[in-house]
């Protein structure tokens, strides 16, 4: 039986008609510039026909390849055509990032707020995503995983633990969209990288014996900084809170922090006492935008401008920090009751069952608590 008869010559001299290269390969010439690869077969006693790809796109060399690729099928009890179609009807592969954008989407509602939102990707895009997001998904393992973790797995312990369990998230994800993960890769992947030797620090706080001197010092102080830290160790409310907070949030005596602000993601209302509405009217003064506390163009304080001010006039402590003294003041100072207490900090106390039936916030008896706070600040 003659094969490989026809040469690249002989198919660009030929004219309109059908030319046989041996072993079930054809070559159909509509004209003289353009034609098509067919491959005739016999699949399970049936005549089929099989393309193989336009002619001169494909060339001849091309075209022998796909039609001994095609006869392998056949030998193994297949129909190539048929094959072919299962094949392009398949899923191409799914990339880490592209798995991970899905999960991030699937989950976004049920992220606590912006900051969250914001956090949940920009973990896998700083750390994970740069090194290996264009891996198949499929082909993650604890191996991989390892390797891209390593450098910061006790260096930024926190970044690379909540990192790992992105990408036990994302690998669900992936699980759920029919595809074959090794759900065990980040058990594994934390058994090789071992126990962290991080150390948990601690914000740096303000014992609350020295809180009044620091405070009464801030209301000698002009400008923004000063004023922001009053309003935030009155209110004890999260620095990222107090520099974003704007005047339509302030109704009466009660500063309200939408749900999309809060840690939680549920609205937490704040009692203003007298001294805090004091600063507010300060405020008021002082900007010209939609936040009590804005700096030059008028742009809200940024997110180290307390920070950088308390390390400039000497303190170790931060703002954040004096959440963490007020609630030493509660407990060493007061019989205020767990959940009153834990509710002036914005935090959730009411969960499960509780929180389906106890509906309150304890305003009132926050507000008597804040206005202790108060009073001992001014002391």
């Amino acid at each position: 039986m003659r094969y490989n008869v026809l040469t690249q010559f002989a198919a660009k001299s030929a004219d309109k008609g059908k030319y046989a290269d041996g072993q079930g390969l054809w070559l159909i010439k509509r004209d003289k510039q353009f034609g098509k690869w067919i491959l005739r077969l016999v699949v399970r006693d049936k005549r089929r026909e099989m393309g193989l790809g336009r002619w001169p796109d494909v060339t001849i060399a091309e075209a022998r390849e796909r039609a001994a690729a095609a006869r392998r099928v056949v030998r193994d009890g297949l129909d190539p055509i048929d094959e072919r179609k299962r094949l392009r009807k398949a899923p191409k592969a799914v990339t880490l990032s592209e798995a991970a954008h899905g999960c991030f989407e699937a989950k976004k509602a049920e992220l606590k707020n912006k900051n969250a939102v914001k956090r949940w990707m920009g973990l896998l895009s700083h750390h994970v995503l740069p090194k290996i997001g264009d891996l198949p998904i499929e082909e993650l393992d604890q191996h991989v995983i390892k390797k891209t973790l390593e450098p910061i797995w006790h260096s930024k312990a926190e970044t690379a633990r909540k990192s790992l369990g992105h990408i036990g998230q994302t690998l669900k994800y992936a699980a759920a969209l029919g595809l074959d993960v090794d759900m065990q890769a980040t058990m594994k992947a934390r058994a090789l990288l071992g126990k962290q030797r991080h150390k948990v620090e601690h914000i740096p706080a303000m014992p609350y014996q020295e809180a009044p001197a620091f405070y009464q010092c801030l209301t000698n102080l002009p400008g923004a900084v000063p004023l922001a830290l009053r309003f935030l160790i009155l209110t004890v409310a999260r620095t990222s809170e107090v520099r974003l907070a704007r005047f339509d949030e302030v109704e009466g005596d009660v500063w309200t922090l939408p749900g999309d602000r809060t840690k939680t993601g549920q609205e937490h209302r704040i009692p203003l006492t007298d001294e805090a509405l004091s600063v507010v009217k300060t405020a008021r003064t002082q900007s010209e935008t939609v936040y009590l506390f804005n700096a030059v163009r008028g742009k809200p304080l940024s997110d180290m401008a307390m920070s950088l001010f308390m390390k400039r006039e000497g303190h170790e402590a931060r703002p954040h920090g004096f959440r963490a003294t007020f609630r030493t003041w509660v407990e060493e100072q007061t019989e205020t009751p767990f959940e009153v207490k834990e509710t002036a900090l914005g935090h959730a106390v009411d969960t499960g069952v509780v929180g389906a039936y106890q509906r309150s916030d304890r305003l009132a008896k926050r507000r008597i608590l804040m206005n202790t706070w108060t009073d001992s600040l001014r002391q």
